[in-house]
């Protein structure tokens, strides 16, 4: 990795102050610049602050201190020049986050000593320049009505969708919106995307799995609610009736540090199980011996 410039992206309001000091004097006993994009340097007030522009071209490698939604953000700061991003969990349920606060010290000799392996992910690319999603691209509506949206795969018309939303997801983000509305999960060595229905009325009612090199279109009908344009969960902007949105899968966008890559993916599968169960996870833990919490892979 060879790391000399470490970038922090925090979590707007969680407490991640003694992460940031842990991390603070770690970089200054091993002669590490630790950076901060100005944006957030109220939150961090004792590193160095630097342009976006600076921070991406700067760089070495990239430490997240939140959960999933913040570690895609980091992805996405540097998906011009992607570069390794390590998650420390602050968050709930993460999916992408390895490291809890506790393990911090520890993690940090790892990358120091480069014994970590390098998760690839794909994003997907839209034509607006500059627009990157590594979980989905979600058209909503927004009012009454229906989303409308007719579907083409490069060049061929698939069909057309009446729904509350519509969602497009990479492997990564099969497991969020995708999942939750009824689509496949898709194995992160699949280079593939889904595009899945929420609540479907009329038209394509099943998700449709498509291929790494297929160009996928989306036609704004007349009769369609007006569409809001969300990626990664994060508002983009709106989509008039016959609007146009276009997406394509680039690989290896993204470069997430696995520490402990087989102990990752089996808590990712006890995480997406506890999905499924009917209590919230912090009922969960209630039936949990008190003894046991501590190891408990979703706390």
């Amino acid at each position: 990795m060879g790391i000399g410039n470490v970038g922090l992206v925090v979590h707007p309001s969680k407490p991640v102050q003694a992460s940031v000091r842990t991390i603070a004097d770690y970089a200054k006993g091993h002669g590490l610049r630790m950076v901060v994009r100005e944006s957030q340097a109220a939150r961090v007030p004792d590193v160095e602050a630097v342009s976006d522009e600076e921070f991406t071209a700067q760089v070495d490698g990239v430490i997240s201190l939140g959960g999933d939604g913040t570690m895609l953000g980091a992805m996405r700061l540097v998906v011009a020049r992607p570069v390794p991003v390590l998650g420390i969990n602050h968050g709930n349920l993460g999916f992408l986050v390895e490291v809890q606060p506790s393990h911090l010290e520890d993690a940090l000799d790892q990358l120091l000593r480069e014994d970590f392996t390098i998760e690839p992910h794909s994003c997907l690319v839209t034509a607006e320049p500059g627009n990157a999603a590594f979980n989905d691209i979600v058209l909503s509506r927004l009012g009454r009505g229906a989303v409308s949206v007719d579907l083409t795969v490069n060049g061929q018309q698939f069909g057309y969708y009446k729904c509350d939303a519509l969602v497009v997801a990479t492997p990564t983000g099969s497991t969020a919106y995708n999942y939750a509305a009824g689509g496949p999960v898709i194995s992160p060595s699949a280079p593939a995307m889904v595009v899945t229905p929420v609540a479907p009325m009329a038209g394509v009612s099943r998700p449709v799995v498509l291929g790494p090199n297929d160009e996928v279109r989306l036609h704004v009908a007349e009769d369609s609610a007006a569409v809001g344009l969300e990626l990664d969960g994060t508002e983009a902007g709106r989509l008039a009736p016959d609007g146009v949105l276009t997406a394509y899968l680039r690989p290896d966008a993204g470069k997430v540090v696995r520490l402990s890559a087989g102990k990752h993916a089996s808590r990712s599968r006890v995480k997406l199980s506890l999905l499924d169960l009917p209590l919230r996870p912090d009922q969960l833990l209630e039936l949990i011996p008190e003894q046991l919490r501590q190891r408990a892979p979703f706390e």
